[in-house]
């Protein structure tokens, strides 16, 4: 009897360790899991919209809201900058390469230029592929870095700029969804990398009846009239003008001709109107961005996921007098930028100071990846982890899409340099702002009180700050070589 009791208790003590082992050794797979990542991309956004940035915004992001308050939000996000109409077009290639401007393939600015590359293989979706990853992407189709977005595994692309279900946002997110769903179905177990890209709010900004009802917007499709006023509709931006104090040097640029609804005018009633639209549209992502979220949450993924919600670049609507985001003003230089995921502190905020191009080099550090060598951006990983305030002091941008040379700007704390070289020496200006004291980088045009409240280039007091920033604007020139030089710089020829 003895002897069966102490094997029966000596089978139920192995039990207990080999269970409490299987326990242990599930919690520690569990624990070493690779992370997953959503990387949510939407076209043609700026910061302003939305009032994680601009608390006078009547815009509804309650999915957007509740994603910086369970993470990280930036401050100062930019995208570098373009040397080309299609700013998208550059923007997308730093986004997917980490190179900076001047250092990308030939498609960034000849978008038909589209023949392999050898940087295409070393871009996120190639990386993240050999890492193990299971790497899916939708976005809109054109104005990208088709040589990238091929390395993905599964690719949904296609522009959709409706206001229906199948013609619109809604459609992005239903392939997500989907392809959640057969993840799910088929128990894979490797981490995945999603690109979840939207076609909006880019125009033309078809939104929703319902949503367009609500912010009192119509698509309207008459040159002969403007469309009606609606006290639904968002006011103007402060810093709105009838039109731009000088030619911002981009000859028939179609987002400042073209745009269908907006065309040339610059009125009270089609800003409202445009910006009614942009902001159904921006409504919209917010809601398919809650579905997709929610999938995960069931999944029981949401938690090991890390999301980076951004732009590739912001836009003007009216700002200054421009429409496009051919400039280098904040509302277009700048993006959206939170992060939420795991071992990020909930609710926190930051200045940032990053690129675009830092997003790869991040997300490898995130993952244990190594970063390529071919990478020049910067990880801000410590940004992340709470290190770090800021990733860098200065930033340089360009504007290059127009008449050459061009616009540039440098940033250095509050202060921030704009220079004009245009329409073949026609066009020649320059720019001083205090972003802590104007930040909406009003002109004497807005006519405020306040003393700093304007371009101080002019202002002899100011004349040593643009002196100095006139030469950090020339080392960072040189430091991401700029192939062209201002007027009042030194020689062209380099």
């Amino acid at each position: 009897m003895k002897t069966k009791l102490h094997l029966k208790i000596g089978i139920v003590l192995l039990l207990v360790v080999l269970i409490g082992g299987s326990c242990q050794l599930h919690q520690l797979n569990k624990e070493q899991k690779r992370p997953n990542f959503l990387f949510v991309l939407v076209d043609d956004q700026a910061p302003f919209d939305l009032k994680l940035y601009n608390p006078n915004s009547i815009l509804e992001t309650p999915t957007i809201d509740k994603l910086a308050q369970s993470g990280m939000t930036f401050d100062v996000v930019r995208h570098m900058g373009s040397m080309n109409g299609a700013v998208c077009t550059p923007s997308r290639h730093m986004i997917m390469s980490g190179r900076s401007v001047w250092h990308l393939p030939p498609s960034a600015e000849f978008q038909k230029q589209t023949s392999p590359h050898a940087l295409d293989s070393m871009t996120i979706g190639a990386i993240f592929n050999n890492a193990g990853y299971k790497t899916m992407r939708t976005c809109k189709k054109g104005n990208s870095y088709p040589g990238a977005n091929r390395q993905f595994s599964v690719v949904k692309d296609k522009t959709k700029r409706g206001g229906s279900e199948e013609t619109g946002s809604a459609w992005h997110a239903k392939q997500v969804l989907e392809y959640l769903s057969e993840r799910e179905a088929t128990k894979e177990e490797n981490p995945f990398f999603i690109y979840f890209g939207f076609s909006h709010p880019h125009d033309e900004r078809n939104g929703t009846p319902e949503l367009l009802e609500k912010y009192g917007a119509v698509n309207h499709k008459d040159k002969k009239s403007l469309p009606p006023l609606n006290s639904k509709q968002p006011a103007l931006p402060e810093n709105y003008l009838a039109e731009h104090p000088f030619f911002h040097g981009h000859v028939n640029l179609r987002d400042e001709d073209r745009v269908r609804g907006v065309w040339k005018n610059r009125d009270e009633q089609t800003i409202r109107n445009e910006f009614g639209r942009e902001m159904a549209c921006s409504e919209n992502i917010d809601i398919q961005l809650e579905k997709v979220l929610q999938k995960l949450d069931e999944m029981g993924e949401l938690e090991n996921t890390y999301i980076i919600y951004t732009a590739d670049h912001g836009i003007a609507v009216g700002r200054h007098g421009l429409m496009g985001k051919q400039n280098l003003y904040e509302h277009s230089w700048r993006v959206p930028f939170i992060v939420k995921g795991p071992g990020i502190k909930a609710n926190t905020r930051v200045k940032g100071n990053v690129y675009l191009l830092d997003i790869f080099p991040t997300l490898c550090d995130l993952a244990g990846i190594p970063i390529p060598e071919t990478v020049e951006g910067e990880s801000f990983k410590k940004v992340l982890e709470g290190k770090s305030n800021t990733l860098r002091d200065e930033m340089y941008g360009v504007y290059c899409g127009g008449t050459k040379p061009g616009m540039r700007a440098v940033t250095k704390g509050d202060w921030k340099l704009v220079k004009y070289d245009l329409m073949d020496g026609a066009v020649r200006q320059t720019q001083l702002f205090h972003l802590g004291e104007n930040p909406n980088e009003f002109l004497p045009e807005h006519h405020k009180k306040g003393k700093m409240e304007t371009n101080l280039a002019n202002d002899p007091k100011y004349a040593d700050k643009v002196e100095e920033l006139e030469a950090l604007l020339l080392q960072q020139m040189k430091y991401y070589d700029d192939p062209y030089r201002l007027w009042d710089q030194e020689s062209s020829e380099l």
